[in-house]
């Protein structure tokens, strides 16, 4: 069973605060999200092999390390996930980028893939699949489906804030897939919104409220 990971460092849970907030403008909402985004990157690859080389200081030859040749993939759930992608590549620059596009239909309210852009070599990388919300799970269980019909076999999901309904069914439909967050919320509405959650997190990131 995968396992949900909340990251409770004093930096994401004051950033997070600000951007829940419906004050925070655009531009201050989509700089906060690249920032904890970045923060949160940091702690999802804390278990990335590393590999001992020898170089040599400016005093003397010293052994070092380095990561060992993992190769990483960020896909984003389009179109609230590009707001976290800048924040990632500034720690992790090699890693490759793919996309996937959903929009939910509207007359069986299930999600539907638009538009997917992958690296030609996922099997052989360890994903990152990320979007802002984790609401009733079903984007992020029509991406995971994809990616797996694809030849991916290591996958990590990351959202900013979930519902315990959205983290219920990834741990149901894929029990493999470990879950990172910065915030569990208390539930979601009748409109499927999280509670206490930030809104709709594309329309505050591209103003199209």
């Amino acid at each position: 069973m995968g396992n949900i990971y909340q990251f409770d460092h004093p930096l994401i849970q004051h950033k997070l605060t600000y951007i829940r907030d419906r004050r925070t403008g655009t531009k201050e909402f989509r700089e906060l999200v690249e920032e904890v985004a970045t923060l949160m990157a940091y702690e999802i690859t804390r278990d990335l092999p590393l590999t001992e080389v020898e170089i040599e200081t400016p005093v003397a030859v010293a052994k070092s390390r380095v990561i060992s040749g993992k190769k990483l993939g960020i896909i984003p759930i389009l179109r609230a996930g590009l707001g976290m992608v800048g924040g990632i590549l500034k720690l992790i620059p090699a890693a490759k980028v793919g996309h996937i596009g959903l929009y939910r239909d509207e007359t069986t309210l299930q999600p539907v893939v638009y538009y997917y852009k992958l690296p030609p070599d996922i099997a052989e990388r360890e994903l990152i699949v990320i979007d802002p919300m984790l609401a009733t799970g079903g984007s992020a269980d029509a991406a995971l489906k994809l990616l797996r019909e694809k030849g991916a076999r290591s996958i990590k999901l990351m959202c900013l804030i979930a519902a315990p309904e959205g983290i219920a069914r990834i741990q149901q439909e894929h029990p493999e897939v470990n879950i990172y967050v910065a915030a569990v919320d208390e539930r979601l509405n009748e409109h499927g919104f999280i509670v206490p959650g930030l809104g709709d997190a594309g329309d505050r990131l591209y103003g199209t409220l």
